[in-house]
């Protein structure tokens, strides 16, 4: 398993920050990310405990599922089901008041589900590439949010 980070600050409110990165239809707005849906609402917000995620991205397809949700400082995932196929442990998003804006840290914990090969996989491609993905969503974040686009620190 490979543990993934992705930060960046971006100069908004933390609830605005919060909410985008939360509504998963604003991934759409990344060049990685093809289709995104809510199949599910969740508990108490529509992106609460319980929601379930849709994504097609260049990569592959996710079902996701709100596991933890805490506005506008934190909410955990967890990848029900994918292809390719993935183990996945984490999914975390952060969000921090800082100066400048709110800092985002992006945490996955994966691997890609092949057998022998998966662990190498995953180090070799898998982690680039997903932590570039992640980078891209939250760069049109940042463009949505503020017109901006930083480079972001993986």
């Amino acid at each position: 398993m490979e543990t993934l980070t992705v930060r960046r600050v971006i100069a908004a409110p933390i609830a605005e920050v919060f909410d985008w990165c939360a509504t998963t239809t604003n991934y759409t707005r990344s060049p990685w990310v093809l289709r995104a849906r809510l199949a599910r609402p969740g508990a108490g917000a529509p992106y609460g405990v319980g929601a379930v995620r849709l994504h097609t991205w260049t990569i592959g397809w996710f079902r996701e599922r709100i596991t933890d949700y805490h506005a506008p400082y934190a909410f955990d995932y967890t990848v029900e089901r994918s292809f390719p196929p993935a183990r996945h442990e984490l999914g975390r998003m952060t969000f921090a008041e800082v100066d400048g804006g709110t800092e985002v840290v992006w945490t996955t914990t994966f691997q890609v589900g092949l057998p022998f090969f998966g662990a190498a996989l995953t180090r070799a491609v898998g982690r680039p590439v997903v932590g570039h993905a992640f980078g891209k969503i939250l760069e049109a974040a940042d463009t949505a949010l503020t017109g901006g686009g930083r480079p972001v620190s993986h």
